[in-house]
């Protein structure tokens, strides 16, 4: 399946119905060969953005605002070919969803305050300044202050 086809079905599904949709299509484009732990903070720095307000106010909103998540940079054209991790994707993107609607003390916090992350793979952002929340496999987590 394509991502264009992804993105188009979250823009005709109502909210909030759409947001695991593309928390799911977020987790797999960012995180997909990592461990499940990674995929949980790749999911949980979207939900805490989304949480601030500054970036949306919906999960696709948030994951969708330019040149900050994976569908975005990633190819329209981009094929969906990893079943196995798409459905390990979609398993984390709701189990994400149902604990980020808990109370904030009793919410699973896998990068507490983390609100951005890159692949180490790539060039260091000039945001990533300091030491980092974690690192999770190849991804780096920042609480980054207001840009």
């Amino acid at each position: 399946m394509k991502l264009a086809f992804l993105l188009w079905l979250a823009q005709m599904l109502p909210q909030p119905v759409s947001d695991p949709l593309c928390l799911a299509t977020t987790v797999y484009l960012e995180a997909r060969n990592q461990s499940e732990l990674g995929q949980w903070a790749v999911a949980e720095v979207a939900l805490r953005r989304l949480e601030s307000g500054r970036w949306g106010h919906s999960v696709c909103a948030v994951v969708t605002a330019p040149r900050q998540f994976a569908p975005t940079l990633v190819s329209p054209g981009f094929r969906i070919k990893n079943l196995k991790a798409w459905n390990k994707a979609v398993e984390v993107a709701f189990a994400s969803l149902r604990q980020w609607s808990q109370p904030v003390q009793d919410r699973l916090q896998v990068v507490p305050g983390a609100d951005h992350f890159y692949a180490t793979s790539v060039e260091q952002p000039a945001w990533a300044q300091g030491v980092p929340v974690a690192q999770i496999g190849d991804h780096r987590f920042y609480r980054v202050a207001r840009l």
